[in-house]
């Protein structure tokens, strides 16, 4: 983190986007001493405790921050084993590489399921979401994916059924989806090669929307490349520009891979474009009815400046619908 007081706000379970908590560690600058809000349940160290995740602070974050901006990204290693040595410390350091690893597989459901909770009436800000008349079928690939995007899909007349990463192709056809939703996910997208087969076998087949990981698996399995950015991009505060609209959006991204948009074929539409950076950051192939976004439309950061991706979704699915 490189704000530097982390832990006054407290953690609470109403926030969890996942089934549970997938981190490895966590480096701050100053843990706070005290939380104070209405929402806290527990204290960030106590949440940390609970599930066994290493958690370090007094850490100058900032000159962490710098030599990462200078060097792109580094791994890091942290330890609780003091007789370990620098020279093996950096030695660990040094064996592991997030290139080819699959990240995915660790974080993925184990067995298809069921979502129907759609988002809290307190939260719900979008008073048009909820009007659909007509209800749509989506399977959601699970590569690590956000409770939140599943609450905004039900919010917007969804049935979903969220399925593992290696579910196959025929059998999430078998299902009769209006739509299939390619979720986001950890790591390199090289190093999943039968999610990429898994989304070629299913384009053209019905509309499919890509998020993240989702998005660059489509742009592999449309003949596209991918390539490690420097440091990534990660935060709630990305500005991207939507091509067709000319609208800005503030954008949430947390990813260290992007499509090469030079590699895409004829006809597949580069929409959207981060500002900070000119990388891709959204892809539309209309002949088989695709499309994606490389950052998250189910967060608020701007606040709510791309939660009409998913209705754009419901009207890819119901002009497909219509036609077939």
């Amino acid at each position: 983190m490189t704000n530097p007081q982390i832990g006054n706000t407290g953690v609470n379970p109403d926030d969890e986007e996942s089934r549970q908590c997938f981190l490895a560690g966590l480096v701050i600058r100053s843990l706070s001493i005290s939380t104070s809000n209405w929402r806290c349940m527990i204290t960030l160290g106590d949440y940390l405790a609970e599930r066994n995740i290493m958690g370090i602070y007094d850490l100058d974050t900032r000159a962490i921050t710098r030599r990462l901006r200078e060097s792109g990204s580094l791994n890091g290693v942290l330890s609780t084993d003091g007789s370990k040595t620098d020279e093996e410390l950096l030695h660990m350091s040094r064996s592991w590489d997030i290139v080819g690893l699959d990240l995915i597989s660790n974080v993925s459901c184990k067995s298809p399921y069921e979502w129907v909770e759609k988002t809290n009436p307190e939260w719900e800000f979008n008073t048009t979401s909820s009007h659909h008349k007509e209800s749509y079928r989506v399977i959601a690939y699970d590569f690590g994916i956000k409770q939140n995007i599943l609450r905004r899909l039900a919010s917007y007349g969804c049935e979903i059924t969220v399925v593992p990463s290696t579910w196959p192709a025929a059998e999430a056809l078998e299902m009769n989806p209006d739509g299939i939703l390619f979720s986001n996910g950890p790591g390199d997208p090289s190093a999943v090669p039968y999610a990429v087969e898994t989304v070629k076998e299913l384009l053209g087949k019905v509309p499919v929307y890509g998020i993240c990981m989702g998005h660059q698996l489509l742009g592999q399995a449309l003949g596209g490349k991918t390539y490690k950015m420097k440091f990534g991009h990660h935060g709630g505060n990305h500005p991207v520009c939507n091509n067709r609209t000319g609208h800005v959006e503030i954008s949430a991204q947390n990813h260290n891979y992007a499509v090469d948009p030079a590699s895409l074929p004829s006809g597949v539409e580069v929409t959207h474009v981060n500002l900070n950076d000119g990388s891709c950051a959204g892809l539309s192939f209309p002949a088989m009815n695709v499309m994606s976004l490389q950052y998250h439309p189910e967060a608020s950061p701007g606040p709510h400046d791309s939660d009409n991706a998913f209705g754009e979704f419901v009207e890819l699915m119901k002009r497909f619908k219509q036609s077939t």
